[in-house]
């Protein structure tokens, strides 16, 4: 059986807006299912361990899916994902890949998160799967190849874009923008219209541009995986 890591953010304020953020659930749920219905083995992790904060938006009715629709009814996965280990305590050597859902969350803590920074590293060294959608690419802005050049420079990825960013009103609240900061790392960046599906495969590293892409991320996971 195959074995993937999802680490998920314990970031919960969106800047000092007194709004709250954290993971985007669908980004969660539907890799979640679509892995774990094929017999990927999954383990959940979090900078803080326990319950990861989940943004609020991403549980109003515009945005639910099927997959959303399914973990709320899904006790035993609630409970694993009130339950996350902490990232300190992952080993890159126990899993086989590791996934980042996104939400605007891991801008705060993932990017800057010296344990997820080793662990892609190492995932990323040992030729294993590394996914991220949406704001998750976030998670690759400080790590490195082993000549110490960005692990990005050079190679297809895409991410939440500038004009995604825009629409959500959130370019003067984040810490960064996951497009320039892509760009300015060296990154062959793509991006199709915004909202619309996006995922790009280069070597081990899979990315999706938005929630709409976490499909497509999930599927050229599994198939790295398989």
């Amino acid at each position: 059986m195959k074995e993937i890591v999802f680490v998920i953010t314990s970031h919960d304020r969106l800047g000092d807006t007194g709004h709250k953020t954290g993971v985007w659930i669908e980004e969660f749920a539907t890799p979640y299912y679509i892995l774990k219905d094929k017999g990927v083995n999954i383990t959940l992790a979090s900078p803080k361990g326990g319950q990861p904060p989940i943004d609020p938006k991403s549980h109003e009715a515009d945005f639910q899916t099927p997959a959303t629709v399914r973990f709320d009814k899904d006790e035993a996965t609630k409970t694993a994902f009130a339950n996350t280990q902490k990232l300190e305590t992952i080993n890159e050597s126990d899993f086989d890949a590791v996934f980042y859902p996104g939400g605007h969350g891991p801008l705060w803590d993932l990017a800057e998160d010296k344990n997820s920074i080793a662990l892609i590293e190492a995932f990323y060294n040992n030729a294993k799967p590394v996914g991220a959608v949406c704001h998750a690419p976030a998670v690759l802005k400080h790590t490195k190849n082993a000549d110490g050049t960005s692990l990005v420079k050079g190679k297809n990825v895409t991410g939440f874009t500038n004009g995604e960013e825009d629409a959500v009103q959130l370019t003067q609240i984040v810490p960064f923008l996951v497009e320039d900061m892509l760009k300015a790392n060296g990154a062959k960046y793509s991006k199709a219209a915004d909202w619309t599906p996006h995922a790009v495969a280069d070597g081990h590293l899979i990315t999706g541009q938005n929630p709409a892409s976490s499909e497509q991320v999930a599927t050229l996971l599994l198939e790295k995986l398989q």
